[in-house]
């Protein structure tokens, strides 16, 4: 006897100790809407089928919506004690309806119950993001127009390599964030399979409508396998990668915009309200925004590692671990939303100092390309003429001198096909023979911004 009141004490002990280690209602509550939505219209459609009666799911309807408006208005008493809001928002409607609470049960499991919310909140996610792209990628073009005439240096191993126009720079982050987008409708595609059927993981013995529910509940595709759509998480990897990816292009562009923000760099200056100031050094105007955002690419990153990690090993078919695929997607939609606000804030309080960006364009050896070009022109093959340039910028160098401080007679100790005609090689002339499609002269600039507004409204 005494042996076992011991062991019944250990486990109220441990019991004790774990505390709310199985509680997911501090961040799954999120998932409400979806919730009673899908409660909803399961109810209806139990209905429809004869399954339940027509006074069981008004019952059912007007209690739903009652819990819904109690969330809303703050006076809905969460219990974490039922450890998830399936089961907070089923206890409220037994509480509110009686027994008849329990019919809404019927044909469906907490495994494709969790699945179904969990879909139908990462395709309202979905767009979301895809909201603030399109207006991100419109802050993009609306700078790309004010500074169309704007040359800076390009860079290639972050050492100047030839000039573009700043608008051609911005322009590159617009087809980054339009590939984003399509990730994300991708990603939406192959969320918007209505799982809700499958029961715990075998199908339910019931004469169900399925389409019914999905048309009820946009969704385009009924999961054709039900042991496969309660384990499946794959959307939820899809949204977490085309996050990823997305986070990794903002994070490329914060670090441009905090070396062109440097006193080395000085090409931008960010608005005031988005840089912060030193604790000791009151001169400083720290781009903490970009920073912050740049930093906070990590996490989405570890949260797709995370969940990548959650798979790996799990049999068929549900398993207490996804309940885990929650927090790390609501971080990671929280992050990125909240990031592309501050851009799409940020971007269009910029300040591009031209005069400042034209020096720099015409310092260095940015037209050496351009001056083997010429010789090209003249007939020299191409390699011959990298290499006669080559030794000429590095005359120059020695010399500290610019190309267009170069006189012809020295040009001619490289080459006797230079001419007068060298000294029209120039910035605008760089930029204006880059005339291809995909290049950065400025008629194919315009055009580029062009064709953006118009994918835009489209």
């Amino acid at each position: 006897m005494s042996n076992k009141k011991d062991r019944n004490e250990v486990i109220k002990q441990l019991s004790d100790k774990v505390g709310d280690f199985t509680v997911s209602l501090h961040y799954d509550r999120r998932l409400y809407k979806q919730d009673i939505k899908g409660s909803i219209v399961h109810a209806s459609m139990l209905c429809n089928q004869k399954i339940i009666t027509l006074p069981d799911r008004d019952s059912i309807l007007t209690g739903l919506l009652e819990i819904e408006s109690e969330i809303e208005t703050g006076i809905f008493t969460w219990r974490p004690e039922l450890e998830d809001i399936h089961m907070n928002i089923e206890s409220r409607l037994h509480e509110k309806i009686g027994s008849v609470a329990g019919k809404l049960h019927t044909a469906r499991s907490r495994n494709d119950q969790v699945s179904l919310d969990m879909r139908m909140y990462v395709k309202d996610s979905i767009n979301i993001i895809i909201e603030q792209l399109t207006a991100f990628q419109r802050v993009l073009l609306n700078l790309a127009s004010q500074y169309d005439d704007v040359i800076i240096p390009g860079y290639t191993h972050l050492q100047k390599a030839q000039p573009v126009l700043f608008a051609h720079h911005l322009l590159a982050y617009f087809e980054m964030i339009t590939r984003d987008k399509t990730r994300f409708k991708e990603a939406c595609q192959r969320t918007d399979v209505l799982p809700l059927g499958s029961g715990a993981l075998a199908g339910l013995p019931y004469d169900l409508d399925r389409s019914y529910v999905a048309r009820e509940l946009g969704f385009s595709q009924i999961s054709e396998n039900s042991m496969d759509a309660v384990s499946d998480r794959d959307f939820v990897i899809d949204y977490l990668s085309a996050a990823s990816i997305c986070m990794m292009h903002i994070s490329r562009l914060s670090e441009e915009l905090i070396l062109w923000t440097t006193e080395e760099f000085s090409l931008i200056k960010l608005p005031a309200e988005y840089t912060t100031g030193s604790s000791i050094m009151p001169q400083k105007r720290n781009p903490d925004f970009a920073e912050i955002s740049r930093g906070k690419t990590g996490r989405v990153y570890g949260n797709l590692i995370s969940m990548l990690t959650i798979l790996k090993g799990l049999p068929m078919t549900y398993n207490r671990d996804l309940q885990e695929d929650k927090e790390g997607f609501f971080d990671s939609h929280d992050t990125l939303t909240s990031v592309l606000e501050v851009f799409v804030g940020m971007l269009p309080g910029i300040y591009v100092n031209s005069e400042k960006a034209r020096q720099s364009a015409e310092g260095g050896m940015v037209l050496a390309t351009d001056l083997a070009d010429y010789l090209v022109i003249k007939g020299v093959p191409f390699r011959e003429a990298h290499g006669i340039i080559s030794e000429l910028s590095d005359f120059a160098s020695i010399n500290h001198k610019t190309f267009s401080e170069i006189s012809l007679k020295e040009y001619r100790g490289f080459s006797m096909l230079f001419d007068e005609d060298v000294y029209e090689v120039t910035v605008e002339s760089s930029i204006s023979s880059r005339n291809t499609v995909g290049g950065t002269s400025f008629k194919m600039v315009q055009q580029a911004i062009k064709t953006g507004y118009r994918k835009l409204e489209g």
